[in-house]
């Protein structure tokens, strides 16, 4: 059990809802509840229900032209002018320094890869592309894996797991249930597959900014963390490794996340939308 909070502040004057009442109590047992502003409303459910479409869109394409002999630049490419062609804004590009519309991440590189003129898709080359899009102030994040041509039977298995990871930790989501639920499912089919889960980089709470809380970690602890809320919106997306879970940063760009043993590494996203019924996929 976590640390007792007081996240979960009822505005002056307001008439507690039944939810308040529920999260008041579980805050008073000393569980950890997000704060009230995590909740969001169904203006800004469907606002970000409206990003994902457009951020569904994207990848749908990056998916269609991907293909051997194309840079990750012609991919970023892609990315900009469909994002900005519906009426978006690619969240990436000058996010903290970050110099593109999309992360490009191949083989060894775990995340945040930057595209890149000199940068050529190969035969065997296995890639992740992750979006985030902006439509009218409301955030949607999602990532695919792409082959290119023909791989490894090993490389195959790495992308398969790790989407097989993704469908597990959302099927450990339940309404009022914990958020490091997710890490404890997902964390022993990789190793029972023979891949480590990354443990540096986590997903997160999205929606009305790019990172919002919580984190989403992917691997399995004790500590229960943050209370999932109906309401709540949240990416899940693990990292899983061929080799080791330690992972290095690339001292020259300061973005590019690299497996510490450069063996490849896999991953696929989605944002979600916690319900009473369970989760909602916002960029299917």
């Amino acid at each position: 059990m976590n640390k007792k909070t007081d996240n979960w502040i009822i505005p002056e004057g307001a008439t507690p809802t039944e939810l308040d009442k529920k999260m008041l109590h579980a805050q008073s047992m000393g569980y950890l509840v997000p704060s009230r502003d995590l909740i969001k409303t169904s203006e800004q459910i469907e606002g970000i229900r409206r990003s994902g479409v457009v951020n569904t869109g994207v990848l749908d394409l990056v998916e269609h032209e991907i293909h051997e002999g194309m840079s990750t630049l012609d991919i970023d490419k892609l990315v900009y002018k469909y994002t900005k062609d519906h009426g978006a804004i690619p969240a990436s590009l000058g996010y903290e320094g970050f110099p593109a519309s999309c992360c490009t991440s191949i083989n060894e590189v775990v995340c945040h890869g930057i595209p890149s003129a000199d940068e050529i898709l190969e035969e065997g080359d296995i890639i992740n592309v992750d979006c985030t899009t902006i439509l009218d102030g409301y955030y949607a994040d999602a990532s695919r894996m792409f082959i290119i041509g023909k791989t490894t039977k090993k490389k195959e298995k790495l992308v398969r797991v790790a989407k097989e990871c993704l469908e597990i930790g959302m099927k450990a989501v339940r309404p009022f249930g914990f958020v490091n639920d997710i890490g404890r499912a997902i964390e022993p089919w990789a190793v029972k597959n023979g891949f480590s889960v990354v443990r540096d980089l986590a997903g997160h709470g999205v929606g009305l900014d790019f990172h919002e809380e919580p984190d989403v970690d992917h691997f399995a602890q004790r500590k229960r963390g943050m209370m999932l809320v109906p309401g709540m919106v949240f990416t899940i997306e693990p990292m899983i490794n061929m080799g080791t879970h330690e992972v290095f940063e690339d001292e020259d760009d300061g973005w590019t996340i690299v497996t510490e043993d450069e063996l490849p590494s896999a991953q696929w996203e989605h944002t979600f939308l916690l319900t009473e019924q369970g989760l909602e996929i916002l960029t299917h």
